[in-house]
């Protein structure tokens, strides 16, 4: 390739770079050789992708079969560090007690990426058990922000974050439990959306946090998180539960005129904490901008006890963290010690400890009768719009603080992320857009609610919201749009390992 053609090739979106290589102008390789090039000039600034497996994705890109309907053929990829393992390479889920674990098998997930041409570069940085909105675990160090090095990319997802709104790549892997999709979105200046409950499947485990957790990927375009979701949608046998399937495509939809909605908005959190004005002010923008799109808009938010996203939601996720360990000290073939876990992941384990089956039924009860409470305003309005977040991206070292146990720090948690949790809760499909920035120039997200099941006319809005305040030619600091970076002092005192 020509000079400089490495840069020019991260400036396009997964389906471009899809495109040159069936019209043959650039092979698998080139493809995967150029997004190469980036990480490893771009990721010595950022902390994003912590197992390079470049030696094993220039093999695939070699070796690879294509065909015109291949969705992907080539295109560089990120698998998340946590929930998609990958044969013969290292999966730590962000924990020091698995540093040095190696995936046997994939999951079915990964195996409808790899069909469908995508390349994996590698492994993205991702908190411990993705417990927080930040990525910032001990065995790593912080993924830093390319928008501002001092700030934080999000969590859980938020290594795949900071590699695509950097460039390095044009798409990877995230998965969102209480919007760990969406918060690294807003934070970084990209599509997050979170699928409908049973969307794609988590096979060959039955479920993941008892239904709060979804799969999907991080974006810079709507129609590469349409065409991504076509790659991983549809049950596998055995799933307990999935999505009502799509009448066709979701790619299909991108472009496709919406038609008069009745949306809803508000910046006012179901919970009683602060929103910051920037936050609010992009809300209120993206309802306004609806309007000028022709579509009946107010301010209304579906009645329930915000209350039911605290310690229901917590212990929930604390059962989880108790079954994290458990199935890390199988893998060890021992008890975890106590330094090989986090502070706040032990905080949750001891929470978890508290209750029995019942106490975990009754918390599912209660979310449960939150998703009752909020099912009927969607029958009033398809859309709701939200801020993504309560502050723009918070600075490194806040939020992966103990606040002195479980329920403490979740609530502090929803401080700084109080809408995410409700899809999750709902199981709705739920879209974070980049559609505002704050005076200092960090991303602010919008965040957009959807039917249960209706990813397609969700993707019409998103879609419609991309051609009217287009996002694409907004690049932070640190990225392809810069050029090449050498590496700085301000990386992580942990380099990623060599190929694990």
């Amino acid at each position: 390739m020509a000079a400089g053609s490495a840069w020019e090739l991260g400036r396009l979106d997964a389906i471009g770079q899809a495109d040159l290589v069936r019209r043959g102008e650039v092979s698998a390789l080139e493809l995967v050789d150029a997004a190469i090039e980036r990480i490893e000039a771009l990721n010595p600034r950022l902390n994003a992708v912590v197992t390079p497996l470049f030696d094993r994705a220039r093999t695939q890109a070699a070796g690879l079969a294509t065909s015109p309907e291949t969705p992907f053929p080539g295109v560089p990829f990120l698998l998340k560090d946590l929930g998609a393992g990958l044969a013969g390479t290292r999966q730590t889920q962000g924990s020091v007690a698995l540093r040095d674990q190696v995936s046997t098998s994939e999951p079915q997930l990964v195996r409808r990426y790899l069909r469908s041409g995508l390349v994996i570069l590698g492994k993205a940085n991702t908190p411990e058990f993705g417990n927080h909105s930040t990525t910032e675990p001990v065995l790593f160090g912080p993924t830093r922000n390319p928008w501002a090095l001092d700030r934080t990319a999000g969590g859980s997802s938020g290594g795949s974050a900071a590699a695509v709104a950097a460039g390095m790549v044009p798409a990877a892997h995230a998965s969102d439990g209480a919007g760990s999709i969406r918060i690294p979105a807003s934070c970084a200046g990209l599509v997050g959306l979170k699928p409908t409950r049973g969307r794609s499947t988590w096979a060959p485990a039955g479920d993941a946090m008892s239904g709060l957790a979804v799969a999907h990927a991080l974006t810079r375009s709507v129609r590469d998180t349409a065409a991504l979701l076509d790659v991983i949608a549809g049950p596998a046998p055995g799933d307990p539960y999935t999505a009502p399937a799509p009448n066709r495509p979701f790619l299909d939809e991108v472009g496709v005129d919406p038609g008069r909605l009745r949306i809803a908005w508000t910046a006012r959190p179901p919970i009683d904490v602060p929103v910051d004005p920037a936050c609010a002010a992009a809300a209120r923008s993206t309802s306004e901008l609806l309007v000028e799109l022709g579509h009946d808009v107010e301010e209304a938010a579906p009645a329930f006890d915000g209350e039911l996203l605290i310690e229901p939601l917590v212990r929930v996720w604390a059962v989880s963290n108790q079954d994290d360990e458990r199935q890390a000290a199988r893998l060890l073939g021992r008890p975890v010690r106590p330094e090989e876990l986090e502070i706040t992941t032990w905080e949750l384990i001891d929470y978890g400890r508290r209750f029995d089956a019942v106490d975990l039924l009754d918390a599912l009860a209660d979310l449960a009768g939150a998703a009752r409470a909020i099912a009927p305003f969607f029958e009033r309005y398809d859309a709701w719009v939200t801020p993504t977040l309560a502050r723009p991206p918070e600075r490194l070292g806040v939020l992966n603080q103990s606040q002195g146990g479980a329920v403490a720090y979740w609530r502090f948690d929803c401080a700084f992320n109080p809408w995410n949790p409700i899809a999750n809760v709902t199981g709705q499909p739920a879209v974070s857009l980049p559609l505002s920035w704050t005076a200092d120039g960090l991303p602010v997200g919008s965040l957009i609610f959807g039917r249960y099941g209706d990813e397609a006319t969700l993707l019409r809005l998103a879609g419609q919201l991309e051609g009217a305040r287009p996002w694409a030619d907004r690049w932070p600091p640190i990225s392809v749009a810069q050029g090449p970076v050498a590496a700085s002092p301000v990386a992580s005192p942990r380099p990623p390992a060599a190929e694990a």
